[in-house]
């Protein structure tokens, strides 16, 4: 069913996109012109200028949903799709209270705004599992084999498997097998996920799956993501693909610059009275210093001292020793539980961020020793000092505070070679989502003192977890 329909799917999806925004506009006008335009004492609109003003909400409807991910109807988890939803409306919502405030010349009563974010809640929450049922209905998951190197690929497994809804993984060979073998096993599936294997290999097998129309995932390398932001030139009839050796030029810098103090400035005055309640709390907790300063590198590996609110006991790290929190960490404290979770322990890096050590968006600074332990196993893990750290960023995104360190990487890396302002402006809405999904604050594991850890199983699992999951998926349709 998958081949039938695929070409179709952007279709699909974009048709299932205007239905929702085009719902989430129709209750709009409903209060404008029921609630505001005929009982409230203002300058009214003709016809077009009504109807502009419901456009103004599609249009902000469907800018937030993109931003959020919340029309990505079978990429994203229905849970996700649900929050994006939520969050898409409520921002819409907030600038069209402003908007009429303007128009009204005051304050205007919230209440109908607020039944009227209910009422897009539940038309959300009802349009996504609707469309997520037709969609998994229509594109039924990839069946997919895996092509698995010497890194161990069994991590990489489990993590495929959360989103079994999207893909499948029915089997596993290895790349050691030779070309032959894989172009004959690969008859039997749809797919194919190219792990992390040889570069030539990988170039062998990619090429053939191009040259058969056979999909394949491919899992990038470092040089990949460093070529996905080079600049496309041509020297007659030949191509080059430039990668110019620096991050960011000085207009970039600039522009950067000036979009930190625009928005930290506000922030930091809005932000006032949380912070303040935060450090009372810290204080009446167990009477120790409020904030906790730390040296972590920013760009060019320079050092700075960080300023985060304590959230573990005074004394953590007796032995000056760095070790990352760990799941259910007993050094952290009923307060710090708190603000860990809700990120309230970053907001005095906004103060890094005026003094110019940070950036609001960037990678996450490291600790100078974790650093060095890290370039140990990968030399190239330096290259995220070639921008200043961020407060919050792509790795902080789309990764967990577990995540291993050669995922945040690739994650960092990616964002330096692809950035632009409307990607930080991005990142920063984005993260109000990351806050809420509680997944992205879990710590490392119990036998660990720093992010790096050992990929969990061996190649010899990776088949026994495919055939698990087969059988698990199997017993469910029974």
């Amino acid at each position: 069913m998958n081949k039938n329909f695929d070409p179709y799917k952007k279709t699909i999806l974009f048709v299932f996109s205007l239905i929702s925004v085009a719902l989430m506009a129709t209750v709009f006008a409903f209060f404008w012109y029921r609630v505001y335009w005929n009982t409230m004492y203002f300058f009214h609109f003709y016809r077009k200028g009504n109807w502009a003003l419901v456009g103004l909400y599609a249009i902000l409807v469907y800018f937030f949903s993109t931003m959020y991910g919340a029309l990505r109807i079978g990429q994203l988890r229905r849970v996700e799709v649900v929050l994006s939803q939520f969050l898409a409306t409520f921002l819409a919502n907030f600038v069209m209270y402003i908007v009429i405030c303007l128009l009204a010349f005051g304050l205007v009563n919230p209440g109908y705004m607020f039944l009227m974010q209910l009422i897009d809640c539940f038309i959300a929450l009802i349009w996504t599992i609707f469309t997520t049922l037709v969609y998994n209905r229509i594109f039924q998951p990839w069946k997919i084999l895996l092509i698995y190197g010497d890194r161990p690929a069994s991590e990489l497994v489990d993590k495929i498997e959360t989103r079994r809804d999207k893909y499948a993984i029915y089997g596993a060979i290895d790349a050691h097998a030779g070309l032959e073998r894989i172009a004959e096993t690969v008859k039997d599936y749809q797919a194919v996920l190219i792990g992390d294997i040889a570069a030539e290999t990988r170039n062998e097998i990619l090429k053939f799956c191009y040259g058969n129309g056979i999909r394949a995932y491919v899992m990038p390398k470092i040089s990949d993501i460093i070529l996905m932001g080079g600049d496309k030139i041509h020297v007659f009839d030949t191509p080059f693909l430039l990668s110019k050796g620096y991050s960011l030029s000085f207009d970039q810098r600039f522009w950067k610059r000036f979009m930190d103090l625009l928005i930290t400035i506000p922030m930091t005055l809005l932000a006032s009275p949380f912070m303040l309640l935060v450090a009372i709390a810290i204080k009446i907790c167990d009477g120790g210093p409020v904030l906790y300063k730390q040296v972590r590198c920013t760009k060019d590996n320079k050092e700075f001292q960080i300023l985060k609110f304590r959230s573990m006991v005074v004394g953590a790290e007796r032995d000056g020793e760095a070790v990352l929190a760990k799941e259910h960490d007993d050094r952290i404290t009923p307060v710090g539980k708190v603000i860990r979770a809700t990120r309230m322990d970053e907001l005095p890096q906004l103060f890094n961020v005026l003094k110019g050590d940070m950036s609001l968006v960037g990678p996450r600074p490291e600790r100078p020793e974790i650093i060095a332990e890290y370039q140990e196993e990968m030399p190239e893990f330096t290259f995220r000092t070639r921008v200043k750290a961020g407060v919050t960023g792509f790795a902080q995104i789309y990764g967990k505070y577990n995540t291993v360190p050669y995922d945040k990487l690739k994650l960092d890396l990616f964002y330096i070679e692809n950035y632009s302002l409307w990607t930080d402006l991005k990142l920063i809405l984005m993260t109000v989502k990351t806050v809420l999904k509680k997944d992205s604050t879990e710590g490392i594991q119990e036998n660990q003192t720093t992010g790096l850890r050992e990929h969990s199983g061996s190649n010899e699992d990776v088949e026994r977890k495919i055939q698990e999951y087969t059988s698990r998926e199997e017993l469910h349709h029974e």
